[in-house]
Parts: C-alpha cells; structure tokens; sequence
C-alpha cells in the first residue's frame, strides 16, 4: 500500500480497513467508552464538588454535547481513520495534526490502563482472596495476583483486536446491552423507591462548593464523557459514514448525559454530600455505584455482586475501545508521515494494523506496572498512580477535543465545498472574499467550553499540569527527529491533494450521493475562476 506523502500530490492511501461497523455498532464503540466512565467518576466528582455536583455533571455534560455535535459534522464529512488527529491535520497543518494525535493517544493508552486495572478490580468481588495476594517490592505491596489479571485482559483485547473490528464491536454489542439494561434498572428502582427530593435541596443548601471546589468537580466530572472520539475513529470501517455517524453521535450523546445526570441527581437524592467524612461517597470513590445500589430496597440484597458484575463489565468493554482508537489513531498518522510508516502495516488475513494494536497495547501495560510498582498502589482508589492516570486522562480529553473545534471552524472558512451531510446548529451566514461560510457559533461555544474545562484541569490537577505537557513535549521532539530524518519539514507541511483524497474516501464510503455533490461543487468553482483555498 503506498503511504501518502510518497508524492507531492498523494493524501490518503487506498484503504486497508474493512467497513464492517453497522449503525448499533457505530452507537455501541461510543458507548462502550463514553457508557462507563460513571462508574469511575461519580465517587471523585461527588467529594470535589459537594451539593453541588448535579451541577458539576450538568457543566461538563453541556461541554460534551457541543464535542459530540462537533464531532458528528468533521466524521461525518471527513469518514477517515484517525479522527481528531485527522481533523487538525485538514484544517491546522501536520504539526497540529500531531500534536492533537499525541494528545489522544495519551487518553486511549491511559484508557486501556486504568480501565483494566478497574475492571478486575470489580470483577474480583467474585475472588476476595485476590486482595491478599501480594509480594514486597522496595517499599510496595504488589497486588501481584491483580496484576497479572489485568495483563492478561489486555492481551485478551489485543487477540480480539488483531483478530478484527467485527470481532471486536460484536463483543462490544453484546456486553454494552448488558451494561444498558443494568445501568437502566438501577436508576429506575433508585428514583422510584429512595431518591429523596429534600435531600437533593439540603445537600444543596448545606453542603455548597466553593469555586475551586465546583472548578475541581467540574473538571473531574469532564471524565465521564470522555470517549465519543471513539466513533470517528472507527469511521473508516464504517458502513454509509454519512447517515450513519450522525445518529449514532447524537443517540449516544443524549444517553450518555442521561445516564450521568441520572446517576448524580440519585446520588445527591440518597447520599449525604458533606465534607470529608461526612460525605457518603468517603472510602467509596471507587465503587460509587455500588454504594448507590446498595441503598435501594429489593435490588439491594444483590447490589453489590450486580454492580461488581455490571461495572467490570461495562469497565473492560471501555479498554477495548481505547485498543481500538489508539490502534486507528496511529494508523492514520503513520499514513500521513506524522509518525514512522511502519505502523501502516495492516495483517493481510484480518484487515487491522496489528503492530499498532501491540505496541500501544503495550504502552498501556507498561502504565500499569507503574501503577501497581507505584508505593501504595496496586490500583487502589486514591493512591498517586491512580490519580496521575486520572489527571492525564482529563488532560488528553480536553486539548485534544479543544484543537478538533479549532479546525472545525477554520475548515468552514478553509474547505467549504465538501458536503457536510450534518452541520452542528446555530449557523451565521459571513461573506468572505465573495464566498458565503456558515459561521458555527455554537463551534465558537464549544470551544470556549472545552478551553475553560482545560484551564480547571491545569489549574486544579498538580500532576496532571506536570506529565501532561511533558507527555506533548516528549511526544513533539520525537516528531521534529523523525520529520528531520525523513528530510520533511519540521514545522511545515507535506503537500497534498487533499481534494484527490476527499473523492478516494466517499468513493470508498459509497456515499456516492456525497461524491457527486463534491464533483459539481468542485467543477462550479473551477468554471468560475476562484482559487481553492
């Protein structure tokens, strides 16, 4: 397969990737990332934000619609491996397409990391000897028994991932239906049998967070949206992109908001919300879920081991699609020589880049070591491992998500002839060298959005203000010796035809409806003379 920038004129390579994700499946990559993220964050953003936390949730969950709304329109136009990173590179140049790359690349290895590490921690409800298996290692008490566990479910999502995306989204299917329906009957036995409305205003009234309080819970509470990225990312193995990205982008925004504003209105309807103490998630942030269903009469004698099965459930499926977006990502870029070529190499029997799935599955083991060998972790909610993974995963979020609405905007203004089968709302018409542009206010929004939550993360997280940047950092100096070795502009672009590639990717796609819009578009402009931009 030629990589593109072999030639001035190359964008995209044929691609390698099967469509092979149907319209549920597309819904459920989302999901089974975005979908389980409550049960990670509802404890932490419960003892940052206080009475307030309803609230926090309602802040970042309003940020997250406008991501998800942006994210719909450039997958849903631009249907290409890579997503953000994809993006950036369109309307930003391949620094910036880089650096949004790394940004999320960190999220996702963190993702398969933490997510696995919290999986068996749920699932070892069922084995509590696993707790008491420990070997000494310098000052640590490695939960060795824990460890090896979460090695092997990432090595069990490696084998399912090189054996293909079908494979993979089937397994996603399957559990997240699970995860939906469990999640469904906690929250209606909760609100019909205990939620108490006069305990949500005396939280409220009693228990108010300060600004940096709320600023803290707010940011913490961005954590439970992370991961809608993941259907762009799978965009190029999806089937009719065009009708399909949109939908399941918009269905999977409302679900998920629902079920998050649903868990923290429960929680602050049954849950005393004080400081220290004297808040009911203290000892319990990393099992807030569990602490919730076990307050419910009926369902409460088998809370516990329902919420141990449905979290590790819902927890591991979330891993599986960081493999999958992580893989993808790195694909892509290689694709665009942003970094070495030889991770484009796709298994000829199965159709996905398979070194990508190792290394960066392997990335995330490493991640756990450091974990586990961190002194007090193991994974244990809380201890400083956990938490700095915690941080990154924000962080990652929020400047990735934050550079895609800035080339959301600037391709409006840069490449308006592609046809965008879904524009996110609120649109101005401007006039600009004799060109009308829709204008995204509601992009400019989101963007404030996302640059306000990025700016509580720094200020807020102390590790992650620290590893995140060095993360880039390190990431963008590996990128300037690779392009120098490669005798590619450093700071500048490869040249591309990026018009050539957007024909090649519809074709592919068979959005042909797309295609033909595209091609009379194109002709229009070049009869009348104006330059592309």
């Amino acid at each position: 397969m030629g990589a593109a920038g072999d030639t001035p004129s190359s964008a995209i390579g044929a691609s390698e990737l099967r469509r092979d994700v149907s319209v549920w499946g597309s819904y459920m990559w989302g999901y089974a990332d975005v979908g389980a993220d409550i049960y990670v964050a509802l404890g932490i953003v419960a003892l940052a934000a206080l009475g307030f936390t309803p609230l926090a949730f309602l802040a970042a969950g309003l940020v997250y619609a406008m991501v998800g709304l942006c994210y719909a329109e450039l997958a849903s136009a631009y249907p290409v491996a890579g997503g953000g990173q994809y993006f950036a590179l369109r309307g930003l140049g391949d620094l910036w397409g880089f650096v949004a790359g790394s940004a999320l690349l960190l999220d996702y290895t963190i993702d398969i990391a933490l997510f696995t590490v919290i999986s068996f921690g749920y699932f070892n409800f069922f084995m509590p000897f696993a707790q008491t298996l420990t070997v000494k290692v310098g000052p640590t008490h490695v939960q060795w028994f824990w460890l090896l566990e979460t090695i092997a479910g990432i090595v069990v999502l490696i084998w399912m991932n090189v054996r293909g995306i079908k494979v993979s989204s089937s397994f996603n299917n399957l559990l997240g239906v699970v995860a939906i329906t469990g999640q469904a009957i906690i929250v209606i036995a909760g609100f019909s049998l205990v939620w108490d409305p006069g305990l949500v205003v005396q939280n409220f009234t009693h228990y108010p967070a300060t600004l940096g309080q709320f600023a803290l819970g707010s940011s913490l509470a961005i954590i439970s949206f992370v991961g809608l990225e993941s259907i762009s990312q799978v965009a190029q193995e999806t089937r009719r992109p065009a009708t399909i990205i949109p939908r399941t982008s918009i269905g999977l925004i409302l679900s998920v908001l629902l079920f998050a504003m649903a868990f923290s209105i429960l929680a602050a309807g049954m849950v005393p919300l004080g400081q220290g103490p004297h808040n009911g998630f203290f000892g319990h942030s990393g099992d807030p879920v569990a602490l919730i269903a076990g307050h419910i009469p009926v369902i409460g004698i088998v809370a516990a081991p329902l919420t141990a099965l449905i979290g590790g459930v819902i927890v591991f499926i979330s891993a599986n699609s960081g493999v999958v977006s992580a893989s993808r990502l790195t694909y892509s870029m290689s694709l665009f020589r942003l970094v070495p070529r030889w991770f484009n190499k796709v298994n000829k029997r199965y159709a996905t880049p398979t070194r990508t799935i190792i290394v960066f599955s392997c990335v995330a083991i490493v991640q756990t070591l450091i974990a586990f060998l961190t002194p007090g972790g193991s994974g244990a909610a809380g201890n400083a491992a956990i938490e700095l993974l915690t941080d990154l995963y924000a962080f990652g979020a929020t400047t990735g998500y934050l550079i895609v609405f800035v080339s959301l905007i600037t391709l409006r203004f840069k490449d308006p002839y592609t046809p965008r089968p879904y524009r996110m709302p609120l649109n101005l018409p401007v006039t600009v060298k004799g060109r009308t542009v829709d204008f995204p206010v509601l992009g400019v929004l989101g963007m404030i959005g996302v640059a306000i939550t990025l700016f509580e993360v720094v200020f807020t997280h102390p590790l992650g203000r620290i590893a995140g940047p060095g993360w880039i950092l390190l990431c963008g100096i590996l990128y300037m010796v690779y392009r120098r070795r490669q005798k590619l502009p450093a700071l500048g672009n490869v040249p591309r035809n990026w018009e050539e590639a957007q024909k090649r990717v519809l074709r592919e796609a068979e959005e042909f409806e797309s295609l033909e819009e595209y091609e009379g578009v194109l002709a229009d402009r070049d009869a009348a003379g104006t330059k592309p931009a």
